[in-house]
Formats: C-alpha cells, structure tokens, sequence
C-alpha cells in the first residue's frame, strides 16, 4: 500500500509548520489530527454550525469545508493562538465573566468569529454582533451571554 499523503507547509499561529497530510483531508483534520490543535471543534462536518471557525488571513473560515492543500501561504489562527502565553485574549477573558461558555462545545468558534469582528469593527453594535456570529450555532446559552461577552471585550480591546 502507497501512501497519498504530501508535505504540506501552513503558516499556523505565526509558525510555519510542515505536515504531511492526505490530499482530500480538511483543514479541520489537519489542525486536529496532524498538528495536535484540537480547539477547533468537529462539528456538523457541513459548514452549518460554524463550530469549526478560524481565522485565514484574518477573515472566519469554516475548516470542515476548506482543503489545506490550496491555502497557500496563508496565515491560519486557530483558538489556540488567540491569546498570548500565559494570558487569554479578552474575548476569552469575557466568556468566561459573563458564563457565555456553558457547555464550551461552540466557544472556540464563537471566539474566532468574535476575534474577526472586533478585529474590523472595534465597536460593533448588537445587531453587528448578531450578523457576524450568524453561522456559529449554541444550544445552551441563548446568544445574551455571548452578545454580552463580545461587548465587554470591545470596551478592552
């Protein structure tokens, strides 16, 4: 048996990092299974409910739906590299205050979305708020404690 993996070079987190990975696999098994960073979620696997977002050169991407081998040079952010060190980003710091992590299952989604909005409007308003988490679905929090989180972290940004 032959192996159909390629060598991969993705700049993930500020590091360039070489995998090798098999030519169909996702961006979501790449980040999970080849590089180790499970906080990006398996979740509906069909671009539906956004737990698997993060950030390509900045904008939300859902890794379910993209194919690493046509990345690029593009830089990759995953929740993993959202705060620094030792010290969480304050969107991470907000969820937490205001409980909008209940089960946390969506969280790492929400917070690369979050990230993405803040980082183009730093004020956004709730409707702003709603319109860009969208396509991040929770079924434990009802969205006020996640509003309520990303508002709090734009007043500390």
């Amino acid at each position: 048996m032959t192996s159909t993996k390629e060598l991969l070079t993705l700049h993930v987190n500020g590091e360039a990092l070489t995998v090798a990975a098999e030519p169909h696999h996702t961006l979501l098994e790449v980040l999970r299974e080849e590089l180790g960073l499970t906080g990006t979620k398996h979740g509906c696997e069909l671009g539906e409910c956004g737990a698997c977002t993060v950030l390509v050169d900045g904008a939300p991407v859902l890794s379910c739906l993209t194919l690493p081998v046509l990345m690029g040079d593009a830089e990759v952010t995953t929740v993993e590299g959202l705060g620094s060190g030792e010290r969480l980003h304050p969107l991470q710091t907000a969820f937490a205050e205001e409980g909008a992590a209940q089960c946390g299952y969506c969280t790492p989604g929400m917070l690369m979305a979050a990230k993405a909005l803040l980082d183009g409007t730093p004020r956004p308003t709730r409707e702003q708020i709603a319109t860009a988490i969208s396509g991040n679905l929770c079924r434990c929090t009802g969205y006020t404690a996640i509003y309520e989180a990303i508002e709090k972290a734009a007043l500390r940004t």
